[in-house]
């Protein structure tokens, strides 16, 4: 690759292999993705994105954009493309009096959120604080207020990408909206996001936090109270329950460390006052070893899940449920629960239903889960043969939970190669084919679960 012909046109930075930085340059946040592009630029702006794709489309490479690489596991190599990492595009935009909110593709939900916040508003960000807005936004996005507002791609009014063509083009449901629709759940196969505009949710504050008790010989008991206790939640209530087994690192508190634990997290949409009495009863199974539950503003949310704030290796797959009978529910424990012998870090049924279960017209090419719970495993390959183990395991998990599956699993938890005929209803796939076409006929750019033409 020639860095100076892009430099030419090109505010932002190239690094090529072989450079001293290159390996900094290519890395992931996930750590176990082992990228090998032909070349990594840093844009500036979506001029920037703009002479990067020209250059890539002139000199017969693919492209492929990253704003932090949490599921970069899902990708190939990346040979013969050029890797756009677009953290250097930070502006974020706050129109209070409408309730609408722009970031930049660089920004991360730990910048967006408080921002959004200093006016009484929400965003529909995930568990992690760290993700950044376009991964997560175009791979649906399941955050802690989806049972109330849905999927974060169901709640954007415009996005902003440059497509194959080299093309700057703002989409909203009324121009290109075939291209609106499939980048709203379809992922990031169809153009390099620069910005997306999102709606935001009027919340002030939320209760929310987890309780945390030890696992062992309680568990059925403590995982079959809460599938009780879930169904008959109001939408206003987002919940999670999730085998933990956390290593010995200094973020972790000592309570916590290398412990079978058993966690049982929500939030209520709104104050304290009105949700207490919902919670309580999950609150209330036993001594905990830490409850956390308290009133924050909605960006505090992000550190209810414990989720780490710096990159680390990893290995995401998933399940989603149609239901969940006691069968099911044994089927988990006996093969994410602590008698498993289960490598996961963390093993999780989240609750569908509410907004996630309502398909809006016009809401984007995933309008919500056709599930009633979507299991989520996480694994940290430190070794060759520990990510094989955890390989396995995870298999294992969705084989015992296969009975109870759906067709289709939820984009951004398959965070790993999978076919993508595993991951969308094939009408839906069909049509997300038609759309990468007409404004990717060549396959230029590509995305985690590429959507290719074939």
């Amino acid at each position: 690759m020639d860095k100076d012909a892009v430099n030419g046109n090109f505010a932002g930075t190239v690094v090529s292999p072989g450079e001293e930085n290159w390996d900094q340059a290519r890395a992931a946040w996930n750590l176990a993705a082992d990228q090998n592009p032909a070349a990594v630029a840093y844009p500036e702006s979506a001029d920037d994105v703009v002479a990067a794709v020209n250059f890539a489309r002139a000199n017969g490479l693919g492209v492929a954009a990253q704003g932090t690489g949490h599921g970069a596991g899902s990708r190939g190599p990346l040979d013969g493309s050029i890797l756009l990492k677009t953290e250097r595009m930070k502006a974020i935009e706050i129109d209070a009096d409408n309730g609408v909110g722009r970031y930049e593709a660089g920004v991360l939900w730990m910048e967006a959120n408080p921002a959004a916040g200093e006016h009484g508003l929400a965003n529909f960000s995930g568990s992690a604080p760290d993700v950044g807005i376009v991964g997560y936004t175009t791979g649906g996005g399941f955050g802690w207020l989806a049972r109330r507002y849905g999927l974060a791609c169901n709640n954007v009014r415009a996005i902003e990408l440059v497509t194959a063509d080299g093309e700057q083009r703002r989409v909203d449901a009324d121009h290109n909206a075939d291209l609106f629709w499939a980048v709203r759940g379809g992922g990031g196969s169809f153009g390099v996001v620069t910005a997306i505009e999102f709606d935001l949710a009027e919340l002030p504050e939320v209760f929310a936090g987890s309780v945390i008790y030890p696992a062992g010989e309680r568990s059925r008991e403590i995982i079959s109270r809460y599938f009780e206790w879930a169904p008959a939640l109001p939408d206003d209530v987002t919940s999670i329950a999730r085998f933990l087994q956390l290593p010995s690192l200094p973020q972790v508190p000592e309570p916590l460390r290398e412990k079978p634990l058993i966690t049982l997290g929500a939030c209520y949409a709104g104050p304290e006052s009105e949700g207490v009495e919902l919670i309580q009863p999950i609150r209330e199974l036993g001594e905990p070893v830490m409850d956390t539950f308290q009133t924050m503003p909605p960006f505090g949310l992000s550190a209810v899940h414990m989720e780490p704030d710096e990159p680390v290796p990893g290995v995401v797959y998933t399940a989603s449920l149609r239901e969940a009978p006691q069968e099911a529910i044994d089927s988990f424990i006996e093969t994410a629960g602590p008698e498993s012998g289960s490598p996961l870090l963390a093993a999780e049924i989240r609750q569908c239903g509410g907004a996630l279960g309502e398909s809006r017209e016009g809401a984007g090419a995933l309008s919500h889960l056709d599930a009633e719970y979507v299991f989520c495993g996480i694994g940290l390959p430190m070794s060759p043969e520990m990510g094989e183990a955890i390989n396995r395991q995870l298999d294992a998990v969705c084989e015992a939970l296969e009975p109870w599956s759906t067709e289709s699993c939820y984009l951004n938890f398959a965070d790993r190669p999978t076919d993508i005929e595993a991951i969308f209803a094939p009408e839906t796939l069909e049509r997300l084919r038609d759309v990468k076409r007409r404004y990717d006929p060549d396959g230029l750019i590509s995305g985690n679960h590429n959507i290719s033409l074939a």
